[in-house]
Order: structure tokens, then sequence, then C-alpha cells
């Protein structure tokens, strides 16, 4: 039987998961929402489905089984938290924009409640959801890496929006994180340094340290000032055997031994041509486990996985504003219930001269 999917925001981004879904064997597209008419009228007359202005209507009347959350808000992720919050109580599974919402309680109240109602919540995280991402994984799992030494992501686009001044960070940085830690495994430790780029307003480029609870270490380079027809994303993974670069915005894999001479470079891994890929395959794969009846606790690019990533972000600009050192969310290693109770540490290191004592946070993640 089709899953019968909803989508709520018919902005680009939007318009891209009905398309995707109007496409797909496993689905039934069965209606759209926007709260701008002109856009639900637009929407609904090319893919023939029903047009909402109201959620709450379309959820009542449709009862869909997943619903697609692509509304946008203050820096790309204030709108998220009502209508996945709605679409959850109403009993569908939930697929959300990044940031799952950019107000990191928000986020938590989120997988909290997916959790309670066994749904599936799941985050377009779509940047780790490549062929080249896949197998540069594969090598790392089957030891060619040795030990994990280091995880260096740098993530630039040219985005000349201002907003909020931490748009940049909020908006961009749960898909770098999320990919670091991927390979990484969870952060315990950030340190970073926000500057504005030429007649900016925000702060639109970052560096940020990290500490993996593994031992390994972490930068990552993220700007809104630089990007176009150069190579906008490399993750470089570098232990004890080797290293492993994915390049050419998710697109390439390189394999270079530290014994030996020999480089493997594959170019368009999988087929892969263009970044843009990416987001039918992460949607094909939340359909396949949607279809498979996944167990919520084994969806791959999950709400609790983007609410790991959201925390590192928001930890980052801690470390920003006070010049030390910000703790992340240690808890999380423990796994998706216990990770969720637990503190962070907060803010350690030197400002100016002056010692910063460790403190707990009650963030509860």
């Amino acid at each position: 039987m089709a899953i019968r999917v909803a989508v709520v925001g018919l902005g680009g981004i939007g318009r891209n998961h009905v398309q995707i879904y109007a496409d797909h064997p496993k689905t039934e597209l069965v209606g759209v929402c926007d709260i701008l008419p002109d856009r639900a009228k637009a929407a609904s007359e090319q893919w023939q489905v029903p047009a909402f202005h109201d959620l709450d209507q379309m959820l009542a009347d449709l009862r869909p089984d997943a619903v697609s959350v692509a509304t946008a808000g203050v820096e790309n992720g204030g709108d998220h938290f009502g209508p996945s919050m709605a679409a959850l109580r109403a009993g569908a599974h939930v697929l959300c924009e990044k940031p799952l919402s950019n107000d990191l309680t928000e986020a938590k109240t989120l997988v909290h409640e997916a959790r309670r109602l066994g749904r599936c919540l799941a985050v377009d995280l779509n940047h780790r959801f490549s062929p080249a991402t896949a197998a540069a994984k594969s090598r790392q799992d089957g030891g060619d890496l040795g030990q994990l030494l280091f995880v260096r992501t740098y993530l630039w686009i040219g985005n000349r929006k201002e907003s909020a001044p931490y748009f940049h960070l909020r908006a961009l940085h749960s898909h770098s994180v999320d990919v670091m830690q991927y390979f990484g495994g969870p952060v315990s430790e950030v340190q970073a340094m926000f500057a504005r780029g030429p007649r900016r307003q925000i702060w639109s480029n970052a560096v940020i340290n990290l500490r993996f609870t593994g031992g390994a270490l972490g930068q990552l380079l993220g700007s809104y000032d630089m990007g176009g027809t150069q190579d906008i994303e490399q993750t470089l993974l570098a232990g004890t055997g080797g290293e492993l670069l994915i390049s050419n915005a998710t697109c390439d894999l390189t394999w270079r031994p530290h014994r030996g001479a020999e480089e493997v470079h594959i170019r368009h891994v999988g087929g892969q041509t263009s970044f843009g890929e990416t987001m039918g395959r992460r949607l094909g794969r939340w359909l396949d486990q949607l279809a498979a009846d996944a167990d919520p606790r084994e969806i791959e690019g999950s709400g609790l996985e983007a609410l790991r990533a959201q925390a590192v972000v928001e930890a980052a600009i801690r470390s920003h504003e006070t010049g030390g050192c910000a703790g992340a969310h240690r808890g999380c290693a423990g796994g998706c219930a216990g990770g969720l109770n637990r503190p962070l540490i907060g803010l350690r290191g030197r400002r100016s001269g002056t010692d910063w004592k460790g403190e707990k946070r009650a963030s509860g993640l």
C-alpha cells in the first residue's frame, strides 16, 4: 500500500519535496498546505491534489501517514516546531527540514513527543545521504582508516541574506555537524570563533574546533561569504591507517593509505553527479524505512541526530560569546533514551585572564 504523504510549506524546498513524493513509486501525494493562498493554489493545480491554508484542517480531512514540514521562519527553523508537533499529534510520521528548530528546547520537545507517541521523526540532513559518504563510512567501518584522529569539514556557500546574528550557524551547520558526528561520534567539547565578512551584519564566517568523545579532534570551517562553481563542501577523515576525502559537494571520494603509493580517486561515486541529487536520496531512504515499518529508533537522519547536531551549534555560539570552551552533549553517547536526560557541561577555559569554572546546564541533552 502506498504511503499517503502531505507537504506543508511550499517555498522552493517544499516544492522539491512535493515533486519527489509525486514521482516516487511508494507514495501517494494527498495534499499540500501553505499559509499563502497563491502558493497553495499553484501547487494544487500543478500536482492535482487538494490545497489547504490551515494545517489542522488538512490533517483532520486527509489523515496522512506522513508529513513533510518545509516551512521556514527565523533562521530557517523558527516555523518548524508548530507544524511538526501538530502532525505528530495527528498521528503522522514527520520529516522536517533542518534545523529541527532554531530553539534547542523546542527541538528537544519534538524528539520527546515523537518518542512518546511512537512516531518516526526525521530531518532532511541530506548531506550525509550520498554514495560517496556511504562508501567512506564502509571503509571506516572496515578498518581502513585505523583509529580515527581527525575530522575536518568545510562548507561555504554564497548567501547574502541579512537576518538574525547567528543565521549562518543555525540555518546551515546542522548539516556540517551531522556529517562530522556520523563519522566521529558525539562531540564533547566545542571552541569557536566567528567573524563578519565585508559589509555584513551577521556572523557570516566561523571556525569551530571539536573534541569527539571517542578521542578524535575536529574542525569545521563555514562561510556565507564564499561559494560559486568550485567545490563548496569537503570532509576529510584522517586516521592511523590513511585518509578519506569526500569532495565535489559529496559526489567524489579519495582514499590515501599512509603506507604505499596507492591513491584511489572515484569521481561521481554511485553515479551521483550533483549535490542536488542528495535530497531525492534522503527522502527515498525515509520512504524505504517507513515502507519497511522501521522502528522509530532506527530512522536514519533522525530527529535525535538533528538535535545532537543543533546542540553542538548552540555550544559553538556560547563559546563565541564567552571566549571559552563550551561542553556539548556528552550524555548523548549513552544512547537514544538515556542521552536526552543528562545535562550539558558548561563553559571551561580562559578569557582575558579570567578562569571560567565548570558549570552544569540543565539543558537535558
